[in-house]
């Protein structure tokens, strides 16, 4: 059993005891959440799609890590011109377990 998850913006595809890194939810690690922005469930032949959103359908998950990715250079420069911009940038993120699929 699957299902498709819309969170911060994106989609993943997530299953029962997936690890999954996901862009910040204000959580203390160890609690658990309810993602309720549903698209999709499959079991099996069964699959049901929701227009957008299924009602009644949630995946439990528990916040395992609060973090930042690695940081991304960012460099800008125009030949001839003497112009140069070094940039970074980190994303914060929470890592989650998916725990159940709820229909």
């Amino acid at each position: 059993m699957y299902a498709i998850i819309k969170t911060g913006g994106k989609q993943y595809r997530v299953e029962a005891g997936l690890k999954l890194k996901i862009e910040q939810i204000p959580a203390d690690i160890g609690s658990e959440l309810s993602i309720d922005q549903v698209l999709m469930v499959a079991d099996g032949d069964n699959i049901s799609v929701g227009k957008p959103l299924l009602t009644g359908a949630s995946v439990q998950a528990t916040v395992l890590e609060q973090g930042r990715h690695d940081k991304i250079r960012i460099f800008k420069m125009k030949r001839r011109k003497h112009y140069q911009k070094h940039q970074g940038h980190r994303q914060n993120y929470t890592q989650i377990q998916i725990t159940g699929i709820s229909v």
